[in-house]
């Protein structure tokens, strides 16, 4: 069940923002309430007020803090030879916590980052518990071997049959294991990445 400050959250940020604000029952709510309040002209936003909201979006869609959110946009501008935004997404989607998600090991990043947290996973076959750790083409994530039996791993394979993930990420379900094979791309529509660095130049 969705809390009452992340439904407001939704509400402000866009369903994108949240994994359990994207079902069909919150979508259809939304639509209802969208179609009752039909003919109310909503506030306009400032430039200010659209990058605030962009750089929310970021912080709460990847549950990074305000500061990580910051040393994460100054190390992308540090980087030539490649775009700004691009940079920047690639560092939050190289994250950990982001990759165990995007390999369909956890329903949320927040489950992600708690699976990590409690070292059930390994990088190239060492333990870790540090859910921002940065993975590199050519790294191995896979799930330790002390935490295969648990029942949050039993039958992986056939829960992610149907499952898409990033090109980016070569996923052995069988073995619990993916390789990290390329550069992540933003394909998403969602996070506008120049307004939120346009929020950090101000």
């Amino acid at each position: 069940m969705i809390s009452g400050a992340k439904y407001k959250m939704c509400r402000r940020l866009g369903s994108g923002v949240f994994e359990k604000c994207q079902t069909p029952k919150y979508l259809l709510s939304e639509a209802k309430k969208s179609k009752a309040g039909k003919g109310k002209r909503p506030k306009a936003l400032s430039g200010y007020g659209t990058q605030l909201i962009e750089k929310q979006k970021v912080r709460f869609s990847y549950g990074v803090s305000e500061r990580q959110l910051s040393n994460y946009v100054k190390s992308a501008t540090q980087v030539k030879g490649m775009p700004v935004t691009d940079k920047l997404y690639e560092e939050l989607e190289n994250r950990l916590d982001n990759v165990v998600y995007r390999l369909g090991f956890a329903h949320t990043r927040r489950f992600a980052r708690q699976l990590v947290s409690h070292g059930h996973f390994t990088v190239n076959g060492k333990k870790t518990t540090v859910a921002s750790q940065t993975v590199h083409i050519g790294d191995i994530v896979a799930v330790r071997e002390g935490s295969r039996k648990s029942p949050i791993f039993t039958d992986f394979a056939a829960k992610v049959k149907n499952y898409t993930w990033p090109k980016w990420l070569k996923l052995t379900p069988e073995a619990l294991q993916a390789e990290v094979v390329s550069k992540p791309k933003n394909e998403e529509q969602f996070l506008q990445f120049d307004t939120v660095l346009e929020f950090y130049s101000r």
